[in-house]
């Protein structure tokens, strides 16, 4: 289903405000880590990582990733919800392929969960606005250059 760039927008700034408030407290992650160290189950692991996976610290949202995709691999039983938090992590990193495709995973055999669609959609969103950044500052960059060397070349013919 395609959406227009305006809803496309609006859905990623919903969730960047959901995500903002998700965000979670440094006791909480101790007291997880804990668990997750005193009796390594994958229930446990499952819990610290997905709450990692909702952080804002570069290595803490890799830990996560790392975690949960070993979970996925060893089979664990909610592996939807393990790509989930995977996909959330990468978003958070702004590796929107990656996040994407972990989502069209998700939608392909759960195709109602509309917590992935709208990472999806930001996603993609996320990603082609920061591809039209790129190009505005390449061309504006570009137009720099031209005027450097058109002042250049007046001020060479002026001596």
């Amino acid at each position: 289903m395609r959406t227009t760039k305006s809803k496309q927008r609006s859905v990623r700034r919903q969730l960047d405000e959901k995500l903002a408030l998700s965000t979670p407290q440094q006791d909480l992650l101790e007291d997880l880590a804990s668990k997750c160290t005193s009796d390594p189950n994958p229930d446990n692991t499952f819990q610290y990582a997905f709450a990692l996976s909702k952080s804002r610290d570069k290595s803490e949202l890799q830990y996560s990733i790392s975690m949960l995709d070993s979970l996925v691999k060893n089979g664990y039983e909610h592996q939807v919800d393990c790509m989930f938090g995977s996909a959330t992590a990468h978003y958070l990193l702004e590796e929107y392929d990656d996040a994407r495709f972990l989502c069209e995973a998700i939608l392909r055999t759960r195709p109602e969960n509309e917590a992935a669609a709208q990472l999806h959609t930001a996603s993609v969103s996320a990603k082609d606005d920061r591809e039209e950044k790129m190009a505005r500052d390449i061309a504006i960059g570009g137009t720099a250059a031209v005027a450097a060397v058109g002042l250049a070349l007046l001020l060479g013919k002026k001596r």
